[in-house]
């Protein structure tokens, strides 16, 4: 057994459901992600455009790499409501891959990322032959569907690189027409401030009214895009589903019940006064009369933020 598929087993052995290798060569769409960010699509994620220089020349990242380990991680907990399946688990994804990662890190004295680091790791994942890039701009697995988390290790060990994964979309614009807000704005284009996973994980200020109908019952994240892909029959749930108390409940939390609940798990990073400006949005959607009560309450929180979406929330619910 080689270096390459020592790797490999180790990743396997340490829970990963998905391993691929590739050069460290610049992403093979890093000119298109120049464009994206020049085009303002990604709205108030500044630290993309920042750090752009590093996501599209690895070198950058770490001087001297050769090759990235890219891996995958199933996420799937099943149907859900209100809340993103990846975010619906127990413990905070970064969290449970970085512990991973760090581990198969140290066998190539690498670098690792999840998420959060200077990767385009969608990219290198297909050049790495995990999976393909869709039309939604997700990366997605011929045996797990979209349901899974990436992460990354660079290294100047030689390794041997995997063949590229090939698209195999077709002609299939079944996640094109199902986002709410016609944020894909064409295949392999998203317009993220249009994105409801943007507007209510990413988005620190108010949602701009005019969308926040379309969120609809979603809280955090947006999967329909993702739901909707044929691919999918081949994922298998692999994660608890974390069940939510009643929104209305919720939404009378100080910041301590909120921490107490949440931390641990990625709707802890939105902290209470994003979570509950969604809770506001989803209940002025769901047009119940038993939830003004709670909203009216809400009109008189100690943030601006949840204040101004409960009085939007209250006023939906009276003109139903």
């Amino acid at each position: 057994m080689n270096l390459s598929e020592q790797i490999k087993h180790a990743a396997r052995e340490l829970g990963f459901d998905l391993v691929g290798i590739t050069t460290a060569d610049p992403p093979p769409h890093a000119a298109e992600y120049r464009q994206w960010i020049a085009d303002g699509f990604h709205g108030e994620m500044g630290y993309l455009a920042r750090n752009a220089h590093q996501r599209t020349d690895p070198q950058q990242v770490l001087p001297g790499a050769k090759f990235i380990i890219v891996v995958g991680l199933n996420y799937d907990v099943g149907p859900t409501r209100y809340i993103a399946r990846y975010a619906a688990g127990n413990r905070d994804y970064h969290d449970v891959m970085g512990e991973k990662l760090a581990k198969l890190a140290a066998l190539v004295d690498g670098r690792w990322y999840v998420d959060t680091g200077p990767v385009l790791e969608r990219d290198l994942a297909q050049r790495a032959g995990i999976g393909f890039i869709g039309k939604h701009t997700n990366l997605i697995s011929r045996h797990l569907g979209n349901w899974f988390f990436l992460g990354a290790v660079l290294t100047k060990v030689e390794l041997t690189a995997d063949e590229p994964a090939c698209p195999h979309c077709g002609k299939c614009t079944r996640c094109i027409t199902a986002c709410p807000t016609g944020a894909i704005v064409a295949p392999y284009r998203l317009d993220a401030r249009l994105c409801i996973a943007y507007l209510t994980i990413e988005l620190k200020g108010s949602i701009p009214v005019e969308l926040r109908s379309a969120i609809g019952d979603r809280v955090c994240g947006c999967d329909d895009c993702l739901e909707v892909c044929p691919w999918n029959r081949f994922a298998k749930p692999a994660v608890t589903l974390r069940q939510l108390p009643p929104l209305v409940e919720m939404l009378a939390w100080t910041d301590q019940q909120f921490a107490d609940y949440f931390r641990g798990t990625p709707i802890y990073r939105l902290k209470r006064a994003r979570f509950l400006r969604n809770v506001c949005v989803v209940l002025g959607n769901a047009g119940a009369a038993a939830a003004l009560p709670a909203l009216e309450r809400a009109c008189r929180d100690g943030e601006p933020l949840v204040r101004e979406h409960a009085h939007w929330a209250v006023d939906r619910i009276r003109q139903c």
